[in-house]
């Protein structure tokens, strides 16, 4: 019957369904929706039925419990099967990824904290020899959980999670974890505006336990935090190691962060070039590098991010009308996802077209992009 609960918390999270929504429209518990997901329990015929109307599933989900039960006898209760649950929810953890992506957290948020409920529940009642598999994955839900967090524009939920992602992957047996975990901390810290940004990740670059992408992921956050403060040489320095280890970062094992190559070497050094205010390098390194990006779809996340950057690239060599353009473009997109990171951006433009000329159409667009940094229209 594992199958049937991987199925059930793949389509709850495809529909954006929390486990007590799920169990209001099924007319059950919230702990048979637990039970049934993590494999601790088999669905009867009438359970499976609720869940199958309550989702939307087309008789997909009796027909699992009915394929199960012609092979298996019925159980009420069941060991947890680690590989199916493991294989299963990592396919869920990637189709979240790419919803989030697209969507922003608030679509995606309330399943991951579901499923990993799941998952910690689940883990305990593992086989000893398979427990580590459940809380390595936990600990894979829970960071995603804490960028989630940080997009939503919550930092100390943001940091809660990431803390659990630690302890968790401890008990996976994975340390690197907690290496990674201070990049993610110095993020939360640049996008607050504080500079022990670049400690966090100084520290991550050094850890014991850091992979060689986590320390490239670890010194390109800290050549944008030396750029914002204006130290040229650091900057310089800090791209350099990243660019080293990235070389280096393709070794098997657990992937912590964002694919290395969707935040392109140029990509980040134009960003730190907007930092140190050299505005026109910035604006052509943007114009060359996302036109020959195609694995940043339009509508996402990271695309958008620096698309802003573009524009206040362009804003800065006073080439306004361009850099207004590139924005009202994205508002759509930057309504969609409402996400914390990218007002952190938008703000960012806001500030470099102060003092400048501009038309009252531009202005007007200017006016809104400064709202919507602060979370309002």
């Amino acid at each position: 019957m594992g199958d049937f609960g991987v199925e059930l918390a793949r389509l709850r999270a495809r529909r954006g369904l929390t486990v007590r929504q799920l169990a209001r429209r099924a007319g059950v518990s919230e702990g048979q929706i637990s039970n049934l997901e993590s494999g601790r329990r088999n669905p009867t015929s009438s359970v499976a039925a609720a869940c199958d109307a309550a989702l939307g599933a087309d008789g997909g989900l009796i027909r699992l419990t009915e394929t199960a039960r012609r092979g298996t006898a019925d159980r009420s209760l069941v060991e947890v099967e680690v590989e199916p649950l493991v294989v299963g929810y990592g396919r869920i953890l990637e189709q979240l990824r790419d919803i989030g992506r697209s969507t922003g957290p608030r679509f995606v948020d309330a399943a991951l904290r579901s499923t990993t409920r799941v998952l910690t529940e689940a883990a305990p009642r593992a086989e000893a020899r398979s427990r580590q598999e459940v809380w390595l994955l936990a600990s894979r839900f829970a960071e995603y959980t804490g960028w989630m967090a940080q997009e939503a524009g919550n930092p100390a939920e943001a940091l809660r999670w990431t803390d659990l992602a630690v302890r968790w992957g401890a008990n996976g047996g994975d340390e690197t974890i907690a290496a990674y975990a201070l990049v993610r901390k110095a993020s939360i810290a640049e996008h607050r505006g504080d500079p022990t940004a670049v400690l966090l990740a100084g520290r991550a670059a050094v850890h014991p336990a850091a992979t060689p992408l986590i320390r490239a992921h670890a010194a390109r956050r800290e050549a944008q935090g030396h750029a914002y403060l204006g130290d040229h040489g650091a900057c310089r320095d800090a791209l350099q190691r990243s660019r080293d280890y990235a070389r280096e970062a393709d070794r098997p094992g657990v992937r912590w962060g964002p694919r290395i190559e969707n935040g392109s070497p140029l990509l980040i050094e134009a960003s730190c070039l907007i930092g140190l205010r050299q505005f026109e390098q910035a604006a052509d390194l943007f114009a060359d590098e996302l036109r020959h990006r195609p694995e940043l779809p339009p509508d996402t996340n990271s695309r958008t991010r620096f698309e802003i950057r573009q524009a206040s690239a362009l804003a800065g060599i006073d080439r306004l009308d361009r850099a207004c353009h590139l924005v009202e473009a994205l508002l759509p997109t930057i309504r969609t996802l409402d996400s914390a990171t990218i007002r952190t951006d938008l703000g960012r433009f806001a500030d470099h077209t102060r003092g400048r000329a501009a038309t009252p159409g531009q202005r007007s667009l200017i006016e809104t992009a400064a709202a919507l940094a602060h979370g309002r229209g």
